[in-house]
Protein backbone atom coordinates (compact mmCIF):
# COMPACT_ATOMS: atom_id res chain seq x y z
CA UNK A 1 0.00 0.00 0.00
CA UNK A 2 1.31 3.28 -0.98
CA UNK A 3 2.09 6.03 1.27
CA UNK A 4 -0.64 9.38 1.27
CA UNK A 5 0.72 12.13 -0.08
CA UNK A 6 -0.85 14.68 2.96
CA UNK A 7 -0.50 12.38 6.33
CA UNK A 8 2.56 10.42 4.36
CA UNK A 9 0.66 7.18 6.63
CA UNK A 10 -0.30 4.13 4.78
CA UNK A 11 -3.44 4.52 4.24
CA UNK A 12 -6.56 5.22 1.67
CA UNK A 13 -8.23 7.85 1.40
CA UNK A 14 -11.49 6.16 2.95
CA UNK A 15 -8.83 5.18 5.58
CA UNK A 16 -7.88 8.73 6.75
CA UNK A 17 -11.52 9.97 6.62
CA UNK A 18 -12.20 7.22 9.04
CA UNK A 19 -10.00 8.08 11.10
CA UNK A 20 -10.41 12.26 10.83
CA UNK A 21 -13.75 11.38 11.51
CA UNK A 22 -12.89 8.95 14.70
CA UNK A 23 -10.67 11.31 15.79
CA UNK A 24 -12.66 14.71 15.73
CA UNK A 25 -15.35 12.99 17.59
CA UNK A 26 -13.18 11.45 20.63
CA UNK A 27 -11.97 15.80 20.64
CA UNK A 28 -15.57 16.50 20.65
CA UNK A 29 -16.31 13.71 23.47
CA UNK A 30 -13.87 15.66 25.39
CA UNK A 31 -15.15 19.17 24.81
CA UNK A 32 -19.02 18.48 25.09
CA UNK A 33 -18.94 17.12 29.03
CA UNK A 34 -17.11 20.34 30.21
CA UNK A 35 -19.84 22.61 27.98
CA UNK A 36 -22.63 20.82 29.27
CA UNK A 37 -21.12 20.84 33.04
CA UNK A 38 -21.30 24.84 32.20
CA UNK A 39 -24.57 24.68 31.04
CA UNK A 40 -25.97 22.82 34.16
CA UNK A 41 -24.28 25.14 36.36
CA UNK A 42 -25.54 27.81 34.64
CA UNK A 43 -29.10 26.86 34.75
CA UNK A 44 -29.74 26.56 38.42
CA UNK A 45 -28.14 29.97 38.91
CA UNK A 46 -31.29 32.28 38.57
CA UNK A 47 -32.18 29.79 41.64
CA UNK A 48 -30.14 30.11 44.16
CA UNK A 49 -30.61 32.51 46.77
CA UNK A 50 -28.26 35.62 46.17
CA UNK A 51 -28.92 35.82 42.60
CA UNK A 52 -32.07 38.64 43.73
CA UNK A 53 -28.52 40.69 44.32
CA UNK A 54 -27.19 40.42 41.64
CA UNK A 55 -26.70 43.73 39.08
CA UNK A 56 -27.69 44.81 35.60
CA UNK A 57 -24.17 43.90 34.09
CA UNK A 58 -24.22 40.92 35.96
CA UNK A 59 -27.68 39.44 34.77
CA UNK A 60 -26.45 40.61 31.18
CA UNK A 61 -23.33 38.86 31.90
CA UNK A 62 -24.93 35.35 32.67
CA UNK A 63 -27.30 36.39 29.90
CA UNK A 64 -24.73 36.43 27.15
CA UNK A 65 -22.79 33.41 28.93
CA UNK A 66 -25.99 31.43 29.27
CA UNK A 67 -26.25 31.75 25.45
CA UNK A 68 -22.98 31.32 24.32
CA UNK A 69 -22.98 27.86 26.72
CA UNK A 70 -26.67 26.70 24.37
CA UNK A 71 -24.79 28.29 21.44
CA UNK A 72 -21.06 25.95 21.98
CA UNK A 73 -23.34 22.66 22.86
CA UNK A 74 -25.60 23.26 19.67
CA UNK A 75 -22.05 23.43 17.38
CA UNK A 76 -20.81 20.79 19.47
CA UNK A 77 -23.27 18.44 19.22
CA UNK A 78 -24.03 19.05 15.02
CA UNK A 79 -21.27 16.72 13.98
CA UNK A 80 -23.02 13.69 15.14
CA UNK A 81 -26.32 14.85 13.77
CA UNK A 82 -25.12 15.51 10.85
CA UNK A 83 -23.72 12.15 10.39
CA UNK A 84 -26.92 10.18 11.70
CA UNK A 85 -28.62 12.48 8.97
CA UNK A 86 -26.53 11.46 5.98
CA UNK A 87 -25.46 8.09 7.19
CA UNK A 88 -24.43 5.83 4.65
CA UNK A 89 -24.14 8.10 1.79
CA UNK A 90 -21.09 8.21 1.73
CA UNK A 91 -20.17 11.58 2.55
CA UNK A 92 -17.76 10.94 5.50
CA UNK A 93 -15.52 13.38 3.96
CA UNK A 94 -18.03 16.34 3.93
CA UNK A 95 -19.12 15.59 7.46
CA UNK A 96 -15.46 16.06 8.47
CA UNK A 97 -14.55 19.15 6.87
CA UNK A 98 -18.26 21.01 8.00
CA UNK A 99 -17.43 18.81 11.85
CA UNK A 100 -14.36 20.17 12.06
CA UNK A 101 -15.89 23.97 11.07
CA UNK A 102 -18.25 23.35 13.50
CA UNK A 103 -16.35 22.41 16.45
CA UNK A 104 -14.06 25.22 15.95
CA UNK A 105 -16.97 27.65 16.45
CA UNK A 106 -18.65 25.49 19.15
CA UNK A 107 -14.60 26.00 21.24
CA UNK A 108 -15.08 29.50 20.27
CA UNK A 109 -18.02 29.55 21.85
CA UNK A 110 -17.07 27.55 24.77
CA UNK A 111 -14.15 29.79 25.79
CA UNK A 112 -16.56 32.77 25.19
CA UNK A 113 -18.99 30.73 28.17
CA UNK A 114 -16.04 30.06 30.28
CA UNK A 115 -14.71 33.34 30.60
CA UNK A 116 -18.22 35.00 30.79
CA UNK A 117 -18.41 32.68 33.81
CA UNK A 118 -15.32 33.64 35.34
CA UNK A 119 -16.53 37.06 35.41
CA UNK A 120 -19.92 37.00 36.45
CA UNK A 121 -18.51 34.98 39.67
CA UNK A 122 -14.93 37.14 40.21
CA UNK A 123 -17.64 40.35 39.77
CA UNK A 124 -20.47 38.89 41.99
CA UNK A 125 -17.45 37.81 44.70
CA UNK A 126 -14.38 40.25 44.10
CA UNK A 127 -13.32 43.60 43.12
CA UNK A 128 -13.52 45.04 40.24
CA UNK A 129 -9.62 44.98 39.80
CA UNK A 130 -9.95 41.20 40.54
CA UNK A 131 -12.89 41.04 38.62
CA UNK A 132 -10.47 42.51 35.49
CA UNK A 133 -7.36 40.55 36.10
CA UNK A 134 -9.06 37.10 36.05
CA UNK A 135 -11.30 37.95 32.98
CA UNK A 136 -8.20 39.63 31.18
CA UNK A 137 -5.91 36.55 31.99
CA UNK A 138 -8.58 33.76 31.18
CA UNK A 139 -8.84 35.76 27.32
CA UNK A 140 -5.14 35.69 26.90
CA UNK A 141 -5.00 32.26 27.89
CA UNK A 142 -7.61 31.53 25.79
CA UNK A 143 -6.25 33.12 23.11
CA UNK A 144 -2.69 31.73 23.34
CA UNK A 145 -3.11 27.93 24.52
CA UNK A 146 -6.19 27.31 22.09
CA UNK A 147 -5.35 29.65 19.22
CA UNK A 148 -2.02 31.38 18.69
CA UNK A 149 0.22 28.25 19.19
CA UNK A 150 -1.62 26.07 17.10
CA UNK A 151 -2.11 28.79 14.48
CA UNK A 152 1.54 29.64 15.08
CA UNK A 153 2.80 25.75 14.46
CA UNK A 154 0.41 25.48 11.88
CA UNK A 155 2.01 28.77 9.43
CA UNK A 156 5.59 26.78 10.43
CA UNK A 157 4.46 24.44 9.08
CA UNK A 158 2.24 25.59 5.74
CA UNK A 159 3.93 29.31 5.09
Amino acid sequence: MARHPETRREETDLERVDRNLQELLGELRVALPGVQVLFAFLLVVPFNTGFDRATAFQENVYLVTLLCTAAASIFLIAPSVHHRIVFRLQEKEHIVKAANRLALVGLSLMAVAITGALLLVTDFLFSPAVTAGVTAGTVVLFASVWYFIPVRRRLERDP
